[in-house]
């Protein structure tokens, strides 16, 4: 038996995968991916297997700098691995 979480993490995934590349798939994705506070105070481009996040300020880049993998991981997952490589991250 799959765990619920685990079956709707995985379709929602396949969705969002679906999708045409747009910068509304790439925001969405970060939403689930970051949270609510930081895509609150985020701004995030796709380009060519960079995910280049913007944040309100220093405060923020380094909560995103202490999440990178799991973040990072997370996108991997819902956009696919190939379409995200790397994050870079700048205020």
């Amino acid at each position: 038996m799959i765990p619920l979480q685990n079956f709707t993490a995985g379709v929602l995934a396949e969705i969002v995968r679906r999708q045409p590349a747009s910068q509304e798939r790439t925001t969405f994705a970060w939403q689930i991916a970051a949270g609510p506070a930081l895509a609150r105070v985020t701004t995030v481009d796709l380009e060519n297997g960079v995910l280049r996040i913007r944040a309100k300020d220093a405060r923020w880049l380094a909560e995103i700098d202490r999440s990178r993998d799991a973040v990072l991981g997370k996108m991997q997952h819902l956009l696919g691995a190939d379409h995200v490589r790397k994050i870079t991250t700048r205020q």
